[in-house]
């Protein structure tokens, strides 16, 4: 990429001394003539440096990958969707899922290796950008082997003492041998099948591991919340060739963590060495100042009862439920701090991933360093009151401190994690009498923002007269607390109190509990509360996921984008409702404006005008079979009870915690995966594009796949 210089006195340090001295003298206004040329000299010459870069599929904008592509007969699938315009982001993020860029880069390739499984592979990973493996099912057909030359990369038959073996059945890595099935997808001789992993492996980097004392002084959990979780591997690279499950972002097994088949990594023949240490899946450090405990006392155990007790000098581990144990009998000094990884669908609340951080161009900074107290930052930035701040916290961890924070007029404060950094404030009970939210309470023209935090233990309180608050990419752990089984601790409780005279609330790209309004409808406007690509649960859709105590609606007007709430709505009025799905009864108090699109609205919700949304369309079509008399009254009410209950929302698991939260399953109705406005799913999910990826893979395999034989996809994860 050229570098362009960007001192916008270039031109004006091209003029001689003796007229920037004459200019001084009068103030400057020859520099500040020649700085309005020098920018648009600067804007020319990024436009000409990008002229040349666009020649290139590495390197050229996003809009202009389908004219390349058109170069060398790249054709789009119509059943994907077409493409958008391109003005807005929207439009152009599922343009790039339409236009896969390394597919249109690698086309000619691809074509000229067509019908081998390598290149199968490949083009599935391009095509959708989700990890792929492709299985040639004849390889696992069961046949009588020649003794004199027998072909070990058959199907074999099954051994029962083999648990990695019946693990695998009927998956990616499955080497035992099948009968023949005929059945379109089940398994026949000329079938392809392509496993691909839609979960992404996601780093928890030194953070202290949670002692569950209600189990013993020595158990542990990763999990910094109190929860089991799934301990992912840290996929490595294939080097080119066909994934082994060490390039897959899979759930470590038991099995696997104690051993490893030789063929997926050179001299592999123990699994701990390949998911444990710095830099790997998982490690432990013990001790002040910590010390990484060695691999070699690293045993892998089943700890579901905690009735395992390891013996002196070994640590035990349960990935599966990501559980450590140590010996009844060693004595500690310090605390555990672990890194491991775990699964989920998107980067989503707080998480160390890259996020793109924005502040205003005069605010100071105060950085949260290693030991450093959030506490101290605060005080720091109260005693030198600027105008914009930000305080930053500067690697995960885990800081349990109370925090209230008060904001002067005119005054902005951000408290954020650095990008690609997950700290967890922990809110204790603190106080005997007193609330211990995390407290925030600003004067006119105020405004608060919470980015890249995760927040347990309690809610978020927010009071006075701010202008505004942001919430993004932050976790406000639903219920307060997670139980071993991800099941909330206190699922009344509210995540978010609003009071006072708030102006507006943001959450964007975040994951919350309930959201309580507290608001003189007298005295007050509604607040404008927005929710774009978030979660709001309130852990049931019988419990309130917006609304306010004892009142009929909340003093607010929603803007609901791409967005998945769990729970029942109550607000006086909505703007606009989109692409979203709303899991309990909407109650709109103003129905005479806004309007709700393209989302699953529960029966029995009163909500402004409705536009394509479900079950409205299947029960309108049952009344138009009945209006044409093709149905009698009895069986357009059953048919209406079916069809309502078909296309309800099927997840995976609606519990915050589980690696699958509010994944649309498999058998979801069609209506709900492509019933967006761009044929996309509805709900948090929306952005991943995952009905465009499908269509657009399943297109790419017909048209590479050998020829007689039948490609299937199948969801790993």
């Amino acid at each position: 990429m050229q570098t362009i210089n960007a001192n916008p006195d270039r031109l004006y340090e091209l003029v001689p001394v003796i007229y920037r001295q004459r200019d001084a003298v009068q103030g400057y206004p020859l520099r500040a003539l020649l700085r309005v040329a020098a920018e648009q000299l600067i804007l020319i010459e990024k436009d000409i440096a990008g002229l040349y870069e666009n020649w290139f599929i590495e390197t050229c904008d996003d809009w202009v990958v389908p004219y390349i592509g058109s170069l060398i007969g790249y054709r789009t699938v119509h059943d994907a969707g077409e493409p958008a315009p391109g003005a807005t982001p929207e439009q152009q993020a599922i343009n790039r899922i339409l236009y896969p860029r390394a597919d249109v880069a690698n086309t000619v390739r691809f074509r000229r290796r067509k019908g081998t499984l390598a290149a199968i592979e490949e083009l599935a990973a391009a095509v959708s950008g989700w990890p792929a493996r492709a299985v040639e099912w004849f390889h696992l057909l069961g046949v009588f082997q020649n003794i004199n030359y027998l072909h070990m990369n058959r199907g074999r038959t099954l051994d029962l003492r083999d648990g990695d073996a019946l693990a695998d059945l009927a998956r990616a890595f499955d080497e035992s041998a099948h009968n023949i099935d005929i059945r379109a997808g089940a398994g026949n001789i000329a079938d392809v099948k392509v496993f691909v992993w839609r979960l992404r492996s996601y780093t928890v980097t030194n953070t202290p591991a949670y002692c569950y004392e209600a189990e013993g002084p020595n158990c542990f959990l990763f999990s910094a919340l109190g929860n089991d979780t799934q301990l992912f591997a840290r996929p490595v690279s294939a080097g080119g060739k066909s994934p082994g499950k060490l390039n897959l972002p899979l759930p470590i097994s038991r099995s696997s963590f104690e051993k490893f088949e030789a063929n997926e990594v050179a001299g592999a023949t123990r699994g701990v060495p390949f998911f444990y240490g710095p830099g790997k899946s998982l490690a432990i450090w013990i001790g002040s100042p910590p010390e990484l405990v060695p691999q070699e006392q690293i045993v892998p155990a089943d700890l579901s009862d905690w009735s395992y007790r390891p013996t002196p000098g070994q640590v035990a581990v349960d990935p599966q439920l990501g559980r450590i144990a140590f010996p009844p009998t060693q004595t500690r000094k310090g605390g555990v701090l672990v890194s491991y990884s775990y699964g989920f669908p998107a980067d989503l609340g707080g998480g160390e991933y890259p996020r793109q951080l924005s502040q205003p161009p005069d605010a100071k900074l105060y950085s949260v360093g290693p030991g450093q107290r959030i506490g101290d930052a605060l005080n720091q930035w109260s005693a030198d009151g600027p105008v914009n701040a930000v305080i930053e916290i500067e690697q995960s961890g885990v800081y349990a401190e109370p925090i209230q924070i008060t904001l002067k007029a005119g005054q902005s404060l951000q408290l954020r994690a650095a990008s690609g950094a997950r700290p967890i404030l922990r809110l204790l009970d603190w106080q005997t009498s007193a609330p211990d939210n995390l407290s925030v309470t600003g004067e006119t023209k105020s405004w608060f923002t919470l980015d890249g935090i995760l927040v347990t233990g309690r809610g978020v309180q927010i009071d006075g007269d701010l202008a505004g608050v942001t919430i993004r990419y932050s976790t406000l752990v639903p219920g307060w607390g997670l139980h071993l089984n991800c099941e909330p601790k206190r699922p009344s409780e509210p995540s978010i109190i609003v009071s006072g005279t708030v102006g507006c609330l943001s959450i964007d790209h975040s994951i919350t509990g309930f959201l309580e309004i507290n608001r003189d409808e007298a005295k007050t406007e509604p607040i404008a509360i927005r929710i774009a690509d978030s979660i709001v649960d309130a852990t049931s859709s019988n419990r309130i996921a917006i609304g306010a105590p004892e009142r009929l609606c909340a003093h607010s007007v929603l803007t609901i984008l791409r967005s998945t709430v769990i729970g029942r709505i109550q607000t006086h009025a909505i703007e606009l409702a989109e692409n979203s799905i709303l899991l309990g009864n909407v109650l709109a108090c103003r129905r005479q404006q806004g309007c709700v699109r393209f989302s699953y609205v529960p029966p029995g919700s009163k909500t402004p005008r409705r536009f394509e949304c479900q079950p409205d369309l299947v029960i309108a079509a049952v009344l138009d079979e009945f209006k044409r008399g093709d149905l009698t009254p009895q069986q357009r009410d059953l048919l209406i009870a079916s069809e309502s209950e078909r296309v309800e929302p099927d997840f995976n698991s609606t519990r915050y915690g589980t690696p699958v939260y509010c994944q649309l399953s498999d058998n979801c109705a069609a209506e709900i995966k492509t019933g967006a406005d761009d044929e996309s799913e509805m709900g948090v999910y929306h952005d991943l594009f995952q009905p465009q990826r499908t269509a657009n893979l399943r297109a790419r395999l017909d048209e590479f796949t050998p020829a007689g034989a039948a490609a299937g996809i199948s969801f790993a994860t």
